[in-house]
């Protein structure tokens, strides 16, 4: 009797060792949560931890510094703090790294490429130095127009108004490679009016022979001199 009493306490035991184990190894499977204040904590984040895919260009510059201006935010609206002048920022390649910031969604950076880019162009000499650039410029512009998102749109069509205001005619020979998407946009009747504007400041900026151009692939444009 006194034998059999003492196996009992003994296979209990088993039972606990034996079954002891299985919560330890779930264990190392538990990842901590991560905290609220890391999403909060400025120091902590990763700027670029919500990408799916590796960093654009322009983020990638704006990140290291290679933009000479940074945001500044105000009380009533934001606006850009420049490291060094304007008129002493090389325009290439900046100029053209600005616009093709222009395709970002994300804050800071939708902001810094828009008014870098408007700011740039404003300095004097914009147009000297703006004009070499055109052949790397268009196609990004283009790529900007060309975005499924409406203000990346509208930021790319800001900026051609603006670029055409500063090389004027010089624009001219580039111009039909932009028209393209302006005309599918502007079968829309959102950016109906948008576009419109749009295309009489390029024919004003342009001059008489840009109307040949723009209703090659707008033939229902009608001239700002007719």
């Amino acid at each position: 009797m006194s034998s059999g009493i003492q196996i009992k306490p003994k296979t209990a035991v088993q039972k606990i060792k034996t079954s002891s184990p299985l919560p330890r190894s779930v264990e190392p499977a538990i990842k901590p949560q991560p905290k609220p204040s890391d999403k909060l904590n400025p120091k902590t984040i990763d700027p670029f931890s919500a990408y799916s895919q590796p960093p654009s260009t322009f983020a990638a510059i704006y990140a290291k510094g290679g933009i000479p201006c940074r945001l500044v935010h105000g009380s009533v609206k934001h606006r850009l703090q420049w490291e060094c002048l304007p008129e002493t920022a090389p325009f290439d390649p900046l100029l053209v790294t600005l616009a093709e910031g222009l395709r970002e969604t994300k804050h800071p950076y939708t902001f810094v490429s828009k008014e870098g880019f408007k700011e740039l162009l404003m300095v004097e000499g914009a147009t000297e130095k703006a004009i070499p650039l055109l052949p790397r410029l268009v196609p990004v512009l283009k790529a900007a127009l060309a975005h499924s998102d409406d203000e990346v749109f509208g930021r790319g069509l800001d900026a051609l108004v603006q670029l055409s205001a500063v090389v004027g005619p010089s624009l001219n020979g580039h111009l039909k490679h932009l028209l393209t998407n302006l005309s599918r946009r502007l079968m829309h009747k959102k950016f109906r009016e948008e576009i419109t504007v749009a295309l009489e400041k390029l024919e004003q900026y342009g001059g008489k022979a840009t109307v040949a151009i723009i209703k090659s692939k707008i033939p229902t444009y009608c001239s700002i001199f007719s």
